[in-house]
């Protein structure tokens, strides 16, 4: 999936989490984040807690990678 914007974000994590058969409150309680920042994240809340957000999309196997587009 490519990801383009919070929104495709969100959505990446949310099917991975369900993918995996964690609930929010699971991922809430090992990662020490909020339920409602979880929340927050799938619905494609912009926030600026970037750190928070890469650390639960690693922590479900999701590589976040950066390229350059073609000219």
């Amino acid at each position: 999936m490519k990801i383009t914007n919070s929104k495709t974000f969100g959505e990446a994590v949310k099917n991975r989490r369900k993918q995996l058969g964690y609930t929010q409150k699971d991922m809430s309680e090992f990662l020490g984040v909020s339920i409602s920042f979880l929340s927050d994240l799938e619905n494609g809340k912009k926030t600026i807690e970037l750190e928070k957000a890469l650390l639960v999309a690693n922590t479900l196997g999701l590589d976040v990678e950066l390229n350059e587009r073609g000219q």
